[in-house]
């Protein structure tokens, strides 16, 4: 049982709104969500949470969606019991996994360019080439990134990656990431674990135009999970979506929030 790291920003007008708890996709952190996590606590707490085997969190020897949603769960209860509930790729199938089989956790549910359904690519190429890079001999973050592109040509990914690297760790360059444990989970993670039960509860699917992983055809299968759920694509964005075009989605999960 561990308990996420996570990075609070206190409502700037406190009310009696439930918090907002943020979980982050795969090699993400808390830190990468700090410009929309400021944003949203306008009236509401707001809690990023580096997810386990990423950033600050606890390492722990696996990476199952049951398992974090517990770890979500574990948080929430730690803020009064209830939360709304915006979770990203990874996170957010852990955050409808959380709403699957805890609903009374999850007020309102914000799942950000992901579906409840199996993929058939994984991750692996990236967690073998991040896994490949030599720390030992790293100088410069941007040393990192010109030989990162060798394997990962995409730079806009690269930096995203390289985000995850602490270059002054006592003892040398290091991931805050577990590559290991998300190298033996990389099916998994691109897996949806079958779960019974619904949602009832207020939803929204936000997805980027641009992008692949929610498809018209899965609109059947999120509704028949989540009664209520509303969906809102965003023009311009792909599967970062928050980082693309991060005011149409404040704007997106702000009248969500609010409504």
């Amino acid at each position: 049982m561990i308990m996420l790291a996570s990075t609070r920003y206190p409502a700037i007008t406190p009310s009696a709104r439930p918090p907002l708890v943020i979980a982050h996709g795969l090699f993400g952190s808390a830190r990468n969500w700090a410009g929309i996590a400021r944003a949203l606590a306008q009236h509401r707490d707001v809690v990023a949470v580096d997810m386990r085997n990423h950033g600050e969190s606890p390492r722990s020897p696996s990476q199952g969606y049951e398992e974090m949603a517990d770890d979500l769960a574990r948080m929430i209860a730690s803020l009064g019991g209830r939360a709304d509930v915006l979770g990203h790729s990874m996170g957010g199938k852990a955050a409808m996994q959380l709403a699957l089989r805890q609903a009374d956790a999850v007020h309102r549910l914000i799942v950000a360019d992901i579906a409840p359904v199996a993929y058939s690519h994984d991750h692996s190429a990236i967690i073998e080439a991040l896994r490949g890079l030599d720390l030992d001999t790293l100088a410069s973050r941007a040393e990192a990134d010109r030989r990162l592109a060798q394997e990962i040509p995409e730079r806009a990914l690269r930096g995203f990656l390289l985000q995850s690297l602490d270059l002054h760790a006592a003892g040398g360059p290091r991931w805050r990431l577990n590559l290991e444990v998300l190298a033996a989970s990389a099916r998994a993670l691109s897996g949806w674990p079958r779960v019974d039960g619904r949602f009832e509860g207020p939803a929204l699917f936000v997805t980027g135009a641009e992008s692949r992983y929610v498809l018209p055809e899965h609109h059947a299968i999120i509704r028949a999970l989540f009664p209520g759920a509303r969906f809102v694509t965003i023009a311009g964005a792909g599967h970062w979506l928050h980082a693309e075009q991060p005011g149409a989605f404040l704007a997106a999960v702000s009248d969500f929030l609010d409504g």
